[in-house]
């Protein structure tokens, strides 16, 4: 098609100016709502039938519906081979992130398989892996180490007498903290998806979510240095900087095996990372390089520990828990029944538990979202707000921690052909075989790997950085928005920077309400379309004399109906204070000399009527004798009666002159200053009518028709119809015929009243009285309609 684009054709409609009435009586409105009532709702709702149970069972339990038609030849390889690939990437991910919970590694392995059974059940996403992730692990860990302290469980050694931590009670105390917790989101989060609650994640945007889980990577990785360097710091929630400090404190402190161990750890699983996307589609599974990372390790722990006798680079407890009566562990031959939660504890946690499980859930919905997007079908939001809730239950009663969808596995599960959440079953079952038989070869865990291979999967988290240059471009609005986000989550921690990102978020939105785009439409020359003419030239020459088009970008309500009317006069250029002022002051002007006038004019009748009484005394008086004499005076005193009255009415004329000069002078001036005769307000943007909004647009028809301006509105939609005639806006002064269908509508009709105003839009000049003018056909079959 070259530089020039092909046109798309053309139409031609012939119709009548519609106003709504017209409109109404065309389209046949309902004068009845087909919304059933209420009370017909309710009963519906609570009426019980066979394929009404079907549907319920079905949407609750996701699994009975799919499973059935689960397609072996199609499905099953791409799902046995991604099973076994999210089987192991759950491996050291459940150790690692264990340790970001502040609970034994074992731990994670349990996060990564009862929630994760659960959501194969009762989730809706076909491509989503759920388990332990970094972000919920860090949130739960800040409660754990904030509630239970290294420092209420310091003893006595029996040996030297120095203060030790004992680790037993305290991860014993600390993993009931977690379970607690967990259990208390997963009942918010049920109780929320029960009553249809899902739509709440629309409160948080895509860049506010993706800020908030870099700011809570940072937060993993400052929870990981002290691993790192071998040192031991209490983990703190407050400012960035005194982190910063509390860290550079220890340093000297810090262990160089720890310091080798993990330069060497973070090399190979970047290298061996690098080289799997780098041959993503040569390879069919990528190298499971934190497994193989933890084995090696596990091979040649005794090696490298005992050179090094260090308490804080000496593996993690593992066996001690197992044999803890106070806690139920599976093993080969006995399985203990779950435990319910301390309860006492949720006084405490009941903050931190809303936000992890809001948290969780907004993760798994954006990423749930993203892949049915892509692969063709729908996440419904309320039954992964009741999936994601159960499974936080379920792992509560088995000592888990909060579960989330992580973005990393998810990609690896889509990358490698899984297609149904039968990946998860398999993945469960290998990491419940891992735990079964493979548990006692990881029993001695060093930290120094574990965070090694923590860091080394937040590389998706800081890949959001690019965001930045991308809404600069884009939106900076929404770069406002991330940017605030994140120094929110890493200033003031993950749960009070997470209400100051959303409420940050949302003043953003109403701060764009507050500041919309008013605009002065102007005509399109040969259509009936009308444009900003501040962005177009051509509809900036075609501005249409006497009619005024204002639109606004965004609907009008409580909050910014000041703002329009100040925006109405801006644009138009009509102070219609000013206006109102000058008219009140004119008319009491002429009142005033209406007054004066008329007492002088009493005056002067008072004075001629008393020098009439005057002359018919003397009249009476006089004799007989001198009857002609006073005959010859009378009539000449009734000469000079009538001079002075013709001299009262000259004077009268004068006054009338006068006041029609007045009258004229006030028209001129007020033409001189603006000379619209009519103001179009286009409501297309619209979507509801408060009473501000009544309020307001009531004034602007009052006010405006004071100063012999009409006003008419169009593209109203029928909700914002229905509103104001529910809230009386329509009556004798404001009639339902001043709403028009189109803006192009109302114009023709403001025309018909003035149809030699045509001759601007057609180009032809103003012809003399009786010449008929060639107008367009649309013109002319407009014009033939009487509305």
């Amino acid at each position: 098609m070259g530089v020039e684009e092909q046109r798309a054709g053309e139409f031609y409609v012939e119709r009548d100016v519609m106003n709504e009435l017209c409109l109404d009586k065309l389209a046949r409105r309902r004068t009845h709502s087909t919304r059933p009532l209420l009370k017909e709702r309710v009963k519906d709702s609570l009426r019980c039938s066979v394929p009404k149970l079907k549907r319920s069972v079905l949407s609750f339990i996701p699994i009975l519906s799919w499973l059935p038609r689960y397609s072996v030849r199609q499905d099953a390889l791409g799902d046995l081979i991604s099973g076994i690939s999210i089987g192991i990437m759950h491996l050291p991910m459940g150790l690692a992130y264990a340790l970001l919970a502040s609970v034994p590694p074992v731990f994670g392995l349990y996060t990564s398989f009862y929630p994760v059974l659960m959501y194969c059940i009762f989730g809706t996403s076909r491509h989503i892996s759920v388990g332990a992730f970094a972000v919920t692990s860090i949130m739960i860990g800040t409660t754990t180490e904030r509630l239970a302290p290294n420092s209420n469980f310091m003893i006595l050694n029996g040996t030297n007498g120095t203060e030790v931590i004992d680790v037993v009670a305290r991860d014993v105390a600390r993993v009931q903290i977690a379970a607690s917790t967990t259990l208390l989101s997963g009942i918010f989060l049920f109780l929320l998806g029960m009553i249809r609650f899902g739509f709440a994640v629309t409160f948080l945007s895509d860049p506010m979510v993706r800020a908030y889980m870099t700011g809570a990577g940072i937060h993993v990785v400052l929870s990981q240095l002290p691993s790192l360097f071998g040192i031991r710091v209490g983990r703190f929630s407050g400012p960035l900087s005194q982190v910063y400090v509390n860290i550079c404190r220890h340093l000297p402190e810090t262990n160089i095996a720890a310091v080798v161990v993990t330069l060497v750890a973070l090399a190979v699983l970047i290298a061996v990372k690098e080289l799997n996307i780098y041959y993503e589609k040569k390879m069919p599974v990528p190298v499971p390089i934190e497994l193989i990372t933890v084995i090696i390790n596990e091979i040649h722990i005794d090696s490298v520990f005992e050179p090094h006798n260090s308490p804080l680079f000496r593996p993690l407890p593992f066996s001690p828990l197992l044999l803890s009566p106070h806690l139920p562990f599976l093993f080969i031959l006995r399985l203990k029944a779950p435990r319910s939660p301390d309860v006492s504890m949720w006084g405490s946690v009941v903050g931190d538990a809303f936000v992890v499980g809001i948290v969780g859930y907004a993760l798994n919905i954006s990423l749930g979202k993203i892949f049915g997007q892509k692969h063709g079908y729908n996440v419904d939001s309320n039954q992964e707000m009741v999936a994601i809730g159960l499974c936080n239950i379920v792992g509560g009663f088995f000592q888990c921690h909060a579960i989330a969808a992580s973005p990393s596995r998810t990609l690896l599960q889509d990358s490698t052909g899984g297609k149904t959440q039968v990946v998860g079953l398999i993945s469960s079952v290998l990491v419940l075989i891992f735990i079964l038989q493979l548990g006692s070869l990881f029993e001695e865990l060093p930290k120094a790997v574990l965070a090694c291979i923590v860091l080394v999967n937040l590389k998706g988290l800081f890949m959001q950085f690019k965001d930045i240059p991308a809404l600069w471009k884009s939106n900076k609005v929404d770069l406002l928005v991330w940017l605030v986000t994140l120094v929110c989550t890493i200033l003031l921690n993950l749960d009070i920077g997470l209400g100051a990102s959303i409420g940050f978020s949302m003043l953003t939105v109403i701060f764009k309400t507050q500041l919309p785009r008013y605009s002065i439409l102007g005509h399109v020359p040969g259509t009936e379309l009308y444009l900003d003419t501040d962005t177009y030239e051509e509809v900036r020459r075609r501005k249409i004399p006497g009619i005024t088009i204002f639109r606004s970008s965004t609907t009008m309500y409580y909050t910014n109906a000041q703002l329009y009317l100040d925006a109405l006069q801006e644009k138009s250029g009509i102070d219609i204070g000013m206006l109102l002022m000058k008219k009140k002051k004119r008319d009491t002007e002429e009142k005033r000399k209406d007054e004066k006038e008329k007492n002088k004019a009493k005056k002067e009748a008072k004075k001629v009527q008393l020098h009439i009484q005057h002359i018919s005394s003397r009249v009476k008086i006089e004799t007989l004798s001198l009857c002609q004499s006073k005959v010859n005076w009378g009539f000449e005193q009734q000469g000079n009666g009538f001079d002075q009255d013709s001299k009262t009415d000259i004077h009268g004329d004068d006054h009338i002159t006068q006041m029609s000069s007045t009258g004229r002078e006030g028209e001129m001036g007020r033409s001189s200053v603006n000379d619209t005769h009519t103001i179009i307000l286009d409501l297309s943007t619209a979507n509801f009518a408060d009473t501000a909004t009544v309020k307001t647009l009531k004034n602007i028809f009052l006010n405006y028709r004071k100063i012999d301006i009409d006003i008419y509105l169009t593209g109203c939609q029928v909700c914002v119809v229905e509103q104001l005639s529910s809230a009386g806006f329509f009556s004798e002064s404001i009639p339902k015929s001043c709403l028009f269908a189109t803006i192009h509508d109302a114009v023709l009709h403001c025309l018909r009243l003035s149809p030699f105003m045509l001759c601007y839009i057609t180009e032809h000049k103003i012809p003399p009285r009786n010449t008929t003018i060639k107008l367009p056909k649309i013109f002319v079959s407009h014009l033939r309609c009487v509305v």
